[in-house]
């Protein structure tokens, strides 16, 4: 099979498509042929040795695929099964093996393109709106990047629910974007913090959602009303650097917390109502999956590239 091999640390080029054996499904996995892989910034955070791992090193976790074979003693799956993950390793490659676990049926009606595209950010959408902070009817949040493949998703579940978001995206077509998917407002990064407030007539929002990091990281904090939450789960434009602990309460008994995908994903049930939530939106309308762009396999790198760009909107996906 093809499979993306990257043997050093470094810039796109060092992601090479490569001939390698299929893997073996483990007791309790099972191995699925790729339809579509998702591409995500921890894959770059990887790449560029940010996150260590050992290599020689096939990246990426999300994908949507048919199960091929059954490792011993699952019973939960079947060979031709329509499964999808943001749990799996590998999944840069034709094949890729996932805990049969961690893989999700995709339900009739769900395309496997849209199921590639779905899991990490969707259940990232998912937990942020219903665990890590909770707006209600008429609260305003403010959301970075509205265009991106969370940002469209998270707009979509917060509007549902009635909450105010005011989305910074970069230009006009991403500004429309955003909109589209529910947007109360949508505002530059120019200068955030002041829109934000006037918005808000001074007051401020009580969570914000941030997952560009250092870059809107310290705007982040002063938009946030008395008592208000920091949501950082991303670092697109780099990691927020060490911050003295005293500008919480200077600036109103602030809180920030750093949530990450694999705490919320902990027991079966969690899994499944995260995925029934995510599905059921789909099938009644309530949710669109924006795929952006599309690259070949081979292309891995220059997919990393235009996502780190932040160039993209929706998903990026791979192909074999």
């Amino acid at each position: 099979m093809r499979a993306i091999v990257m043997t050093e640390t470094g810039g796109p080029e060092v992601l090479q498509a490569t001939d390698a054996p299929p893997p073996a499904p483990a007791p309790g996995e099972v191995l699925v042929r790729t339809h579509a892989s998702g591409v995500n910034f921890i894959e770059i955070y990887q790449r560029s040795g940010g996150y260590p791992v050992g290599r020689p090193f096939t990246p990426g976790s999300e994908a949507s695929g048919v199960v091929e074979q059954l490792g011993e003693g699952v019973t939960t799956l079947r060979v031709g099964d329509r499964v999808t993950t943001c749990e799996a390793r590998g999944t840069y490659a034709e094949r890729f093996t996932v805990a049969a676990d961690r893989a999700v049926v995709v339900p009739d009606g769900v395309d496997l393109d849209t199921a590639a595209a779905l899991p990490l950010q969707g259940i990232t959408a998912h937990y942020l709106s219903t665990s890590v902070a909770h707006p209600g009817p008429g609260e305003t949040v403010l959301l970075h990047a509205g265009a991106g493949g969370v940002g469209l998703l998270l707009t979509q579940l917060l509007a549902a629910r009635d909450v105010r978001v005011i989305t910074t995206t970069s230009d006009d077509e991403k500004a429309a974007l955003s909109r589209a998917a529910g947007a109360w407002r949508t505002i530059p990064y120019e200068g955030f913090t002041e829109t934000v407030r006037e918005l808000t007539d001074g007051d401020g929002v009580p969570v914000v959602y941030d997952g560009v990091g250092r870059a809107s990281f310290d705007g982040s904090l002063a938009a946030l009303a008395v008592r208000g939450l920091l949501v950082l789960f991303g670092a697109a434009s780099g990691p927020v650097p060490p911050f003295e602990l005293q500008r919480l309460n200077s600036g109103g008994s602030l809180s920030v917390t750093r949530p990450t995908i694999g705490h919320f994903l902990r027991t079966a049930d969690e899994r499944a109502w995260r995925y029934r939530d995510l599905f059921a939106s789909l099938a009644a309308g309530e949710l669109d999956v924006r795929v952006g762009a599309r690259f070949p396999l081979a292309e891995a790198g220059a997919a990393q590239a235009a996502l780190a760009s932040r160039s993209t909107t929706g998903k990026v996906l791979l192909t074999p």
